[in-house]
């Protein structure tokens, strides 16, 4: 196949992958920039989908609409805001690799806790208290602006609180919803969006809410431990990649 094949095929799954996470379902959104990332630089790549993300955003924050933690978004949007603001201004002295083995240190360190507190007994669930969100928000923020890994920042605060599998779900979709919103200017400012990206996130338009669509109904479908099960999983490897990315970079 020709390399303008390979990118539509690597383009639609990716579109599709994108959908299906902001429909819920754990891990294949990032499968998406890592397709892509295989056939065009990264930063690209993530720049690319980023108007498709946001077109998923909407119909995800329209299929969550009331299905989310208002105390959880009232402290990680502005505390992402924050950190967004931070990565707009340091974005030519900031490394990536170092961001991303630092984000998929994080994960890990989380993992290790999750499991050794499981092995001592059942965790309690932590509230969703300020001090942890503004930190956790904020680092959020400025990892999926410089990384495209907020992932990993966001489960570190909000999996511990032991959400419903809706609500968590709901949540996730309506904070990066509000993330990718809000990288839009400084993408533009900084030159990494362009009219040709928004060509290509027209076409890929509907594969991306057919995603989305399914996503939600999968999510519907998962057992409760099975879907946190997912995103653990989900975490782990995210964590690993993101950690051999770095190194690797």
């Amino acid at each position: 196949m020709s390399e303008q094949v390979y990118f539509w095929v690597a383009a639609v799954l990716g579109a599709f992958f994108v959908g299906a996470g902001k429909g819920g379902v754990p891990v294949v959104a990032f499968l998406s920039v890592a397709m892509m990332s295989l056939i065009m630089p990264p930063l690209e790549a993530a720049a690319l989908l980023l108007p498709i993300y946001i077109l998923s955003d909407a119909y995800g924050v329209w299929l969550y609409r009331r299905e989310y933690s208002r105390r959880n978004m009232a402290i990680l949007i502005p505390a992402a805001a924050l950190g967004i603001l931070l990565g707009w201004v340091v974005a030519d002295m900031t490394d990536e690799n170092m961001v991303r083995i630092a984000v998929g240190a994080i994960g890990l360190y989380y993992l290790a806790t999750r499991l050794r507190s499981m092995i001592a007994g059942p965790p309690a669930p932590r509230a969703a208290t300020v001090p942890r969100g503004v930190i956790w928000g904020g680092v959020c923020g400025f990892t999926s602006f410089v990384a495209h890994a907020g992932g990993p920042p966001f489960q570190a605060y909000v999996l511990p609180q032991n959400l419903p599998k809706m609500v968590f779900a709901g949540t996730s979709t309506i904070v990066f919803a509000a993330i990718n919103l809000m990288k839009l200017p400084p993408y533009v400012a900084l030159g990494l969006l362009d009219l040709s990206d928004l060509r290509v996130g027209a076409v890929l338009a509907p594969m991306a809410l057919f995603g989305a669509w399914a996503g939600y109904r999968l999510t519907r479908l998962l057992p409760e431990r099975l879907f946190f099960a997912l995103v653990e999983l989900a975490l782990l490897a995210i964590s690993l990649q993101l950690v051999y990315a770095g190194l690797t970079g």
